[in-house]
């Protein structure tokens, strides 16, 4: 699809990150507490990250080590639940929450993102918005039945346009998809045609796939920005190799394709 797709114009800080995506970074396996679903408990963009309070500390201090030196990695809760990657959606300018978000969560969550994030609560009937949109920093895909007002506050505080769709005939394509501006995943189960549809629409490439060997709902399973990812601990390499592929995440070559390729081989025997 590459040659039909519209150039964007990249910021300086959005070259160099592509720049480091291609030496540094590489998809990071973690699980927060028993859950693989990463998902389900942080919500990634290029300006800032978002994860559950009060759990895994492993889970925050894979994130940390990824992340810390780039953009801000915030504990939050939506409404006293730690599901923040389902509750909130969100890109590099701003982060739409659900309407159960307290006061006081919502204050500490915009003292601790940057100024030129925009954040709005939304008074939507569908409050897992996480569920209902999936979205990069140009274009965002959403449930059929959301509210007017809710897809032109997408548009607005997201700068972005907004389709609605489903994926593989689900209306969560929050969680049947994932998008960065590099590409997107979407549900195995995605016919040829729709994704070659869905793909010109959004003008991004797309690849179906699995996560946490073999679910498809990779939404809930995979984190990602245009220069990192987190996947659960069950992903198999293959799996990884698809994801890393679509999002230009980690080395094109060498010893990281044999190792891919040696671990992929190793699951297949087992």
């Amino acid at each position: 699809f590459g040659s039909s797709f519209h150039h964007r114009c990249l910021s300086t800080t959005e070259v160099s990150l592509r720049r480091r995506s291609t030496t540094e970074a590489m998809a990071v396996r973690t699980n927060f507490e028993s859950s693989h679903e990463v998902g389900v408990w942080a919500r990634l963009t290029n300006s800032y990250c978002v994860v559950a309070h009060q759990g895994s500390e492993k889970f925050y201090t894979d994130f940390q080590k990824q992340l810390r030196k780039h953009i801000p990695v915030v504990h939050a809760s939506v409404g006293g639940t730690r599901m923040v990657g389902r509750c909130v959606v969100g890109n590099k300018n701003g982060l739409l929450v659900p309407s159960i978000m307290t006061d006081n969560e919502l204050q500490y969550i915009r003292n601790a993102l940057p100024d030129e994030v925009k954040i709005q609560r939304v008074d939507e009937r569908f409050s897992a918005l996480g569920n209902c949109i999936a979205c990069n920093d140009y274009v965002a895909i959403c449930h059929q039945d959301l509210d007017k007002e809710t897809e032109e506050i997408i548009q607005d505080v997201l700068g972005v346009e907004c389709f609605r769709t489903s994926v593989a005939g689900n209306v969560l394509v929050g969680s049947y998809s994932i998008l960065t501006n590099q590409g997107g995943i979407v549900s195995a189960k995605t016919t040829v045609e729709e994704m070659e549809e869905l793909s010109q629409l959004l003008q991004l490439p797309l690849t179906a796939g699995t996560v946490n060997r073999g679910s498809e709902m990779v939404g809930a399973g995979i984190c990602a920005n245009d220069w990192s990812c987190f996947v659960g601990t069950d992903t198999t390499a293959t799996e990884l190799g698809v994801i890393e592929g679509i999002f230009k995440i980690g080395g094109q070559g060498g010893a990281t394709t044999d190792t891919r390729l040696k671990s992929a081989l190793l699951e297949s025997l087992s």
